[in-house]
């Protein structure tokens, strides 16, 4: 067979491959399947001891075995869980920083070469074929062929390739993390009815003279902010509002525990001071950092005498018939879980037509386009001039909710008003 023959021979071969490739490449989003099925198929086509890909870690700024295939299981092993690349260092390092691919076929005559992974490991690496992996968001990773003994392949085939390979892992690895966020989004979506389940099953409550309203919106699916009801005895009830420390899930945990810790004390003690005191000591024993702000009252729905303990939180704000606003700002202490001690009581008392309102800082938290936040003094200015109004509170949400513009609040909005009629 004469030169040209072979040569067509070996061309159409190496086209063969790539064209297997293609199809393997194009045949699955699942990314670790694609990975492994890639190596494999390169390992046995180039005859090689083992392959490898190292995904480069943003965070770490190193890189990571990912996928290991030799002969050893252990030694597999041992490089994904115990061996780290960093940026120029080695071979690979070198590829992921200057991405470009490198031949070596004799690695002890490369400077280049690190060795720690060889004597961590046992196996010996004589010469190694290392692939940049770049996709449409920059580097993924290096791909390695280990001690092949093929020597005839085509580089700018096998370039190729490489480059098709990355592109497909980036797709696998958008797939993922679809399939991820996905995930995520229908867990918050449970996770919200559950939470949502543990605040009053209707945000209204009437009682004698009295209307109890409050509004909740979460600035994501789940929030920290929390607000309750509940009957005692001698025509009283208790209304508490609070923010717990902290954003996101842990919060939403969290705010599930203090309500239902709420319910069971507030019942037994019956009083102002013997729940929150009690709670107190309760939300002391969270984990470090977490701490409720809060403000627990008792109205008698007959007298109009009202029993209150403010924890760190917000001033009360009291709007009379006439729509003079005061600005209650007695504390009864620091935030509940910070320190052990005993909260003072103070009283107020509501005529009739009087209202007090109850917000969490979520409403002054509350920013513009251009974030500027609606500030204490804005929110006092805004409940003057809508004193009269019985959609007050929901006039407040609804103006804190849209000030942003449609962009993502950073805090819950929670208000709650009580009202004599």
């Amino acid at each position: 067979m004469n030169t040209s023959v072979r040569y067509h021979d070996s061309l159409y071969e190496q086209l063969k491959t790539l064209r297997d490739f293609t199809a393997i490449i194009n045949s699955t989003l699942d990314l670790d399947d694609l990975m492994n099925i890639v190596m494999e198929k390169a390992k046995t086509e180039l005859q090689a001891e083992a392959c490898s890909i190292l995904f480069y870690n943003e965070r770490t700024k190193k890189l990571e075995f990912e996928v290991a295939i030799c002969n050893n299981p252990d030694t597999c092993e041992t490089l994904k869980e115990k061996i780290y690349i960093d940026l120029g260092q080695g071979i690979a390092g070198w590829t992921a920083l200057h991405q470009q691919p490198l031949y070596i076929e004799d690695v002890n005559k490369d400077e280049r070469f690190f060795s720690g992974a060889d004597k961590t490991t046992g196996f010996v690496t004589k010469s190694i074929i290392s692939m940049p992996l770049i996709g449409r968001r920059g580097l993924i990773g290096v791909a390695e062929i280990i001690n092949p003994a093929r020597k005839d392949y085509d580089k700018e085939i096998f370039g190729a390739l490489c480059k098709q390979f990355a592109i497909a892992i980036e797709n696998a690895l958008l797939f993922k993390e679809s399939i991820e966020r996905e995930r995520i989004r229908q867990e918050l979506d449970i996770a919200a009815s559950i939470q949502k389940s543990f605040l009053p099953e209707e945000p209204l409550l009437r009682r004698g003279d009295y209307t109890v309203r409050a509004i909740n919106i979460p600035a994501y699916a789940i929030g920290g902010d929390i607000y309750d009801f509940v009957d005692l005895t001698n025509d009283r009830v208790g209304v508490l509002i609070g923010d717990i420390s902290g954003k996101g899930i842990s919060a939403a945990l969290y705010m599930a525990k203090v309500i239902s810790d709420f319910r069971h004390v507030s019942v037994k003690q019956d009083s102002v001071s013997g729940t929150i005191n009690l709670m107190n000591t309760l939300i002391s024993r969270a984990p470090r950092g977490m701490f409720l702000t809060a403000i627990y009252l008792i109205f008698h729905y007959y007298s109009g005498s009202i029993e209150y303990i403010n924890a760190g939180h917000l001033p009360i704000i009291k709007v009379s018939q006439s729509g003079e606003i005061k600005i209650i700002e007695a504390v009864s202490g620091p935030p509940l879980g910070i320190l052990i001690e005993d909260y003072t009581p103070f009283e107020l008392r509501l005529e009739r037509g009087d209202r007090i309102i109850l917000l969490t800082d979520g409403v002054m938290d509350a920013k513009d386009k251009k974030g500027s936040p609606f500030g204490f003094q804005d929110l006092v200015s805004f409940i003057r001039h809508r004193a009269s109004s019985n959609r007050l509170i929901d006039m407040l949400a609804q103006y804190a909710n849209d000030l942003a513009g449609g962009q993502q609040r950073v805090d819950d909005i929670t208000i709650v008003e009580v009202k004599r009629q």
